[in-house]
C-alpha cells in the first residue's frame, strides 16, 4: 500500500506490508494498525494521536521528532528504535505485551507510562522521568536505569532488574518479593 496522503483520520490498517517506506511528515489521527510490518520505515516528523498498533513490527523505525499522543501498543515488536529522538511535548503511550528490545527512551519525561506484561531487554532508560510508570510483570533483563525518576513506578512482578538505588530515585515505588531483592545487588550484600 501506497501512503501518498498526508493525513489519515479514522483508518484501519490491516495486514499491511510496508518495510522501509519512507512514511515521514504524516499525520494519522484515531486510526489502528492491525498486523503490519512497518519494520525499518521513516516516520520521521509524523504525528500519531489516539492511535492503537497491535501485533505490528516496528523494528528498526526511524522517529526523529515523531509525536506520539495517546497511543497504544499491543503485542508488537519493537527492536533497535531511538524513542529519545522524538518530540518531547504531550508524550502519551502504553505499551503491552510488547517485545522491546535494543531501544533507547533515554532523557524523556514519560511519566504514568505503562509497560505491562513487556520483555524490555537491553533497552535505555537512563535520565527517564517514570514516575508513576508501571511495568508490573515484564522482563527488563539487561535494561540500564541510571539517574531514572521511579517514583511511585509500579515494578510488582517485574523480574530481571538491576536498578541502583544510589543512582536512581525510587521513593514509594512498588516492588514484589524476591525480585526485590535485586537492589541489593550494587552493595556486594550475600543473602543466606
Amino acid at each position: 500500500m501506497e501512503f501518498k496522503n498526508q493525513n489519515f483520520e479514522n483508518q484501519t490498517f490491516h495486514k499491511i506490508l510496508a518495510p522501509g517506506q519512507d512514511l515521514q511528515n504524516k499525520e494519522f489521527s484515531n486510526c489502528t494498525f492491525d498486523k503490519c510490518d512497518f519494520s525499518n520505515c521513516k516516520f520521521s516528523g509524523s504525528l500519531f494521536a489516539d492511535c492503537t498498533f497491535t501485533d505490528s513490527n516496528l523494528s528498526n523505525i526511524k522517529i526523529n521528532n515523531c509525536s506520539f499522543r495517546n497511543v497504544t501498543f499491543k503485542n508488537c515488536k519493537i527492536i533497535g528504535v531511538i524513542f529519545s529522538s522524538i518530540k518531547t511535548v504531550l508524550i502519551e503511550w502504553s505499551f503491552h505485551n510488547c517485545i522491546i528490545e535494543l531501544c533507547d527512551f533515554g532523557n524523556l519525561k514519560m511519566n504514568h507510562t505503562e509497560f505491562f506484561e513487556c520483555t524490555i531487554r537491553e533497552t535505555d532508560f537512563s535520565n527517564a522521568n517514570l514516575t508513576e510508570s508501571n511495568f508490573s510483570g515484564s522482563d527488563l533483563q539487561g535494561s540500564k536505569f541510571q539517574n531514572t525518576i521511579l517514583g511511585k513506578a509500579d515494578l510488582s512482578k517485574a523480574r530481571n532488574y538491576y536498578i541502583d538505588p544510589t543512582q536512581n530515585k525510587i521513593r514509594h515505588a512498588k516492588f514484589s518479593y524476591p525480585e526485590v531483592l535485586a537492589l541489593l545487588d550494587p552493595f556486594g550484600i550475600v543473602l543466606r
